[in-house]
């Protein structure tokens, strides 16, 4: 019995023997690098000029530049400067997302403590090859017997762009 033993221990070191210890395969590796997305504001939002009501309102405006009132009216004989926001999005071709603020706020130039609040921004990119321009819009928010004036805010507000 002992020898049968000793046969077998023998032979399962004699196997272990023969087994291979290691193995390695060559790996070739490789990167590509891509131009960071980049953004730049060519116009400004302006919502133009707009009568205030007894009612509060809101004037839509649509990344096409096309405006329309509810509850206000906006002035066809004296317009003012109508304009969606304009960017130019340089991509690479690569795929991006865009981002927008759930609202901002404008102040009264003459008096601060009337505001005006955009919100319900649309954007609407016109593609190229590495190239977008981004439109966009958004909705104006106007109480009733809005004070009247110039409503600004020089803060601005971000308008984001990131790789997908």
């Amino acid at each position: 019995m002992r020898n049968y033993l000793f046969i077998i221990f023998f032979s399962l070191i004699g196997f272990s023997a023969l087994a291979q210890n290691s193995a390695s395969a060559t790996v070739n590796s490789r990167a590509t690098v891509i131009d960071p997305i980049q953004i730049d504001k060519t116009v400004d939002l302006d919502f133009g000029n707009i009568i205030s009501a007894y009612n509060p309102g809101q004037v839509i405006l649509s990344p096409d530049g096309s405006r329309v009132a509810y509850g206000v009216q906006v002035s066809n004989a004296i317009p003012g400067t109508v304009n969606p926001a304009e960017a130019i999005v340089t991509h690479g071709n690569n795929n991006y997302s865009i981002t927008l603020p759930d609202q901002f706020t404008l102040y009264n130039q003459e008096n601060p403590n009337q505001v005006l609040i955009i919100d319900r921004f649309t954007v609407q990119p016109q593609q190229g090859n590495i190239t977008d321009i981004i439109k966009i819009g958004g909705t104006l928010n106007l109480e009733a017997n809005q004070t009247s004036g110039f409503y600004t805010n020089s803060s601005g507000f971000n308008v984001t762009v990131s790789y997908n």
